[in-house]
């Protein structure tokens, strides 16, 4: 086991991760893939995982996503160590984003005083002006709004300046890499037009804060790693996380399942008769973590791990 992840072997008992979906849509089989890695290399290993609520998007967040998922989550059998459900479910949290804006407030300040945030009024359309956007890829911030001194009272949008370079680091299944955030995205903007904290900086502020040791997550966000290390490091983080990016289920179009598509619902297969059981099997299974498709109950799920070790 420790051969296939040794890095997490040689880390301190009680090592933090999470699980940290967002309330726009009901979970699916894609977030299950996700719990596997996150609940099994944790019970494996001797992590132990943190429930976040990332609901920074409020114009897509819904009241009852977040309750049909902690649902799911007790349903499946799916326990963390810090912030169970019981918890969210009794009020605001400091778990849950949309609670949680005082220390982004104090985050954005600190690197305001540091002199590396601007007021942004830049639409789409303004950047793709001077960028083109090209469908399926990322548009580049040009910097339009960094020398233009925008009016802090007329945009509510702020970006960080982010410096040229390369940031390296060792993603504990992909091996090395290297990526030049400055090149991938321009200034990176931490709160959006409507004042609503983007996922880039919510999510590096609250990894910083809630302790987070070990970041698990699907590969469809590896290329979001380097501008996070970079502004957890103007943030003040000394330490930064540790990476690994988990494969995917993919669609036979190519594309990953979705909330948006209504992929494979784990509320619909409840409904339809399946078993928790059969749900992470089923998950591990598209995931390639079982060739042999069988029910695997949660309390299971380290043993995924000590199989595909051998």
């Amino acid at each position: 086991m420790s051969s296939l992840y040794p890095a997490l072997g040689a880390l301190p008992a009680g090592w933090r991760t999470r699980f940290a979906p967002a309330p726009t849509g009901r979970l699916h089989l894609g977030h299950a893939v996700n719990a596997i890695h996150v609940w099994g290399l944790a019970r494996a290993f001797g992590g132990r995982v943190l429930l976040r609520i990332e609901d920074h998007d409020r114009t897509r967040s819904r009241t009852e996503y977040e309750r049909g998922l902690l649902d799911d989550l007790d349903w499946l059998g799916l326990v963390p160590d810090v912030g169970d459900t019981a918890a969210f479910r009794a009020g605001p949290f400091p778990q849950r984003q949309s609670d949680n804006g005082s220390c982004y407030e104090a985050a954005l300040e600190r690197l305001d005083q540091a002199g590396l945030v601007y007021a942004c009024d830049c639409s789409r359309r303004d950047i793709a002006q001077e960028v083109p956007d090209v469908f399926g890829e990322e548009m580049r911030y040009p910097g339009r709004c960094r020398a233009r001194a925008v009016d802090r009272n007329a945009a509510r949008a702020r970006r960080v300046m982010l410096t040229p370079g390369i940031e390296k680091f060792d993603d504990l299944r992909l091996g090395p890499m290297a990526q030049e955030p400055a090149a991938q995205c321009g200034d990176l903007l931490v709160r959006d037009r409507l004042g609503q904290w983007t996922y880039q900086f919510a999510v590096v502020v609250d990894d910083m804060e809630q302790g987070i040791d070990v970041v698990i997550r699907g590969e469809d966000l590896l290329s979001s790693t380097g501008r996070q290390l970079q502004l957890g490091r103007l943030l003040g983080r000394d330490r930064a996380p540790s990476h690994l990016h988990h494969p995917l289920i993919i669609k036979p179009d190519g594309s990953k399942l979705s909330k948006s598509a209504g992929d494979t619902g784990i509320g619909e297969l409840r409904a339809a008769g399946v078993s928790a059981a059969e749900v992470l099997g089923e998950a591990a299974v598209r995931a390639g973590l079982l060739e042999v498709r069988r029910p695997i109950a949660a309390t299971d799920l380290p043993s995924i791990f000590e199989e595909t070790a051998r």
